[in-house]
């Protein structure tokens, strides 16, 4: 049993670690966890799309405080940039997409930054992690 807490809480740090600004490869743990079959799918989705949304919480909160330091835009990098501009021009949706690589946590870090409604952004950032994660499992059952 202690095997189950052990995998689904690596599952779960994979999945905070892969939202922040560090890579990660909760997509593969997951489809891994899945194809084994040793665990319901709808456990194994549930778990990632938290943690993963709390990881994309985590970089918001970074866009917060770096808009406090440094509220000049042109200090950050062309990506972020490029993220702030695209959440500037589309709105808070565009945070629906914070599960794609490269560019996901840019725009957690934009939203942040331009202090978007709070539980809406994360309602839209669960929903958009969620969405990822269940196609993955249903590829993978």
């Amino acid at each position: 049993m202690q095997d189950i807490g052990f995998e689904i809480g690596g599952l779960f740090i994979s999945a905070f670690i892969s939202s922040t600004i560090a890579p990660g490869g909760s997509e593969a743990v997951l489809a891994y966890m899945i194809a084994a079959g040793h665990y319901p799918a709808e456990l194994v989705v549930i778990v990632a799309t938290i943690g993963n949304t709390l990881g994309a919480i985590t970089t918001w909160g970074l866009g917060v405080l770096a808009a406090k330091k440094f509220p000049v835009a042109t200090l950050l990098s062309e990506n972020k940039q490029k993220a702030l501009a695209l959440v500037r021009q589309k709105g808070i949706w565009t945070l629906f997409f914070t599960w794609l690589p490269v560019v996901g946590d840019a725009l957690c870090f934009a939203g942040g930054w331009l202090k978007l409604p709070f539980l809406q952004a994360c309602l839209i950032i669960l929903l958009g992690k969620f969405g990822r994660y269940a196609v993955i499992a249903w590829m993978f059952v």
